[in-house]
Formats: structure tokens, sequence, C-alpha cells
């Protein structure tokens, strides 16, 4: 699964940003819920910790995610900018 996810286009980065942003959403759906419904606070707490569990998930996808970018990277030489030979690096910041 992470593989194909990694060959679609998926990164790391947007795991991570979903997963902050599950934590944003749990707090609105917590506060909308409360607020909203006439449930009470037991429903509210349910739609927190509901929403709320999603984060581990994103979180532990970029991480996969991360791994197999790094896996390609050893695999792929010169797909990364850390490739470059030094003398090659020495001349493009020559100077800095």
């Amino acid at each position: 699964m992470i593989k194909k996810l990694h060959q679609m286009g998926v990164k790391s980065g947007h795991m991570y940003t979903a997963g902050l942003a599950s934590i944003g959403l749990a707090f609105a759906s917590w506060m909308l819920s409360k607020k909203a419904e006439s449930a009470g606070l037991d429903r509210a707490d349910r739609w927190g910790i509901f929403v709320g569990e999603w984060a581990p998930t994103f979180f532990a996808m970029g991480i996969a995610l991360r791994m197999e970018e790094t896996h390609r990277e050893i695999e792929e030489p010169g797909t990364s900018m850390f490739d470059q030979s030094e003398s090659t690096r020495s001349r493009s910041h020559a100077g800095v």
C-alpha cells in the first residue's frame, strides 16, 4: 500500500500535514458537536476522539512514506541533491 501511494505521488509531507489538520479537525468537531447538538458532552467527546484517532494513522503513514522515499534514493543514486560529487558541489557553491 505504501509503495502504491509513493508511486501515485503522495509524499510524506502530505501525510504529516493531514495529521496536523486532523488534530485541528478533532478539536473543531468537538466544539461544533458540543454547541450544535443537544446530545450533550458525551457525544461531543466521542466525535472528538473519533476524528482525533486519525492523526496517529496519518503520522505513521508519513513515516512509512519517508522510509519509502529514502529507500528509493538509495536504490536510485543520483536522484537526491545529496548525491552530487564533492567537486560539483564545490564548483557550484564557489565563493559562498
